[in-house]
């Protein structure tokens, strides 16, 4: 059993094994595409402790009461919490997944109503969690918003739907799908939403080749914007 939501101290910083390498905010050379190759450190705070601040403790003492009605503890279902820039984000086991969501859906001291959707991220360093799920939550009851977020390894990139709790959340799956490879396991219509039926690979996947594809445009060959000379 994993006690994160008890864990003393959240000070210190870790720091990936792998910096990010980003497209634009590159300084000091002459390329003007926006692709000049920045790379900066990446770093996650250790999961905080209590007290969370503002009604992000109230969340998760309701949260706890809902899950225990089911025989299930808050510890058993949230792997870590974040608090950062006054944001609130849950990391969920996903076999537990729906029944979290639905409790913050329907309970009273809860009520979340409106899922805003699910928002892929691709970590490659981020061993056996490298496909990141997030959903952002808001509660138009008690004025509120929190975020949950689902990690699973490439090699199994399986998160349950919550479309049955979230109906709102099918295109955004499918999108989700289509970019990322992540597969929503129940969801009544997993297809692609923006790239051909036949389309190979997830474009935002961060080793999908930067730039996409070669453009024929009025008969002259354009290359990827990553193979394209820098100004000077």
């Amino acid at each position: 059993m994993h006690s994160h939501l008890r864990a003393e101290g959240s000070a210190a910083v870790t720091v990936d094994r792998k910096p990010q390498q980003g497209m634009f905010g590159v300084r000091g050379t002459g390329d003007t595409s926006g692709y000049g190759r920045l790379v900066r450190p990446v770093t996650h705070p250790d999961s905080a402790s209590r007290p969370y601040g503002g009604y992000f403790d109230d969340v998760a003492d309701a949260l706890s009461a809902a899950l225990s009605d089911t025989g299930l503890s808050l510890d058993d279902a949230i792997e870590r919490v974040d608090v950062a820039h006054d944001e609130l984000t849950l990391h969920v086991r996903r076999e537990f997944l729906q029944r979290v969501a639905q409790r913050l859906r329907d309970e009273q001291d809860l009520r979340f109503e409106l899922c805003l959707g699910v928002n892929g991220v691709h970590y490659p360093a981020d061993t056996d969690r490298e496909l990141h799920a997030v959903y952002p939550l808001l509660s138009i009851t008690h004025n509120r918003r929190i975020r949950l977020e689902v990690s699973v390894p490439e090699s199994d990139p399986h998160i349950p739907t919550l479309v049955a709790v979230y109906p709102t959340n099918d295109w955004h799956e499918r999108e989700t799908y289509d970019f990322f490879g992540i597969v929503f396991d129940g969801h009544p219509s997993l297809t692609r939403i923006e790239m051909p039926d036949d389309w190979v690979g997830h474009p935002q996947r961060k080793d999908y080749p930067l730039g996409g594809i070669p453009v024929e445009y009025k008969g002259a060959q354009i290359p990827p914007p990553d193979e394209r000379r820098a100004y000077n």
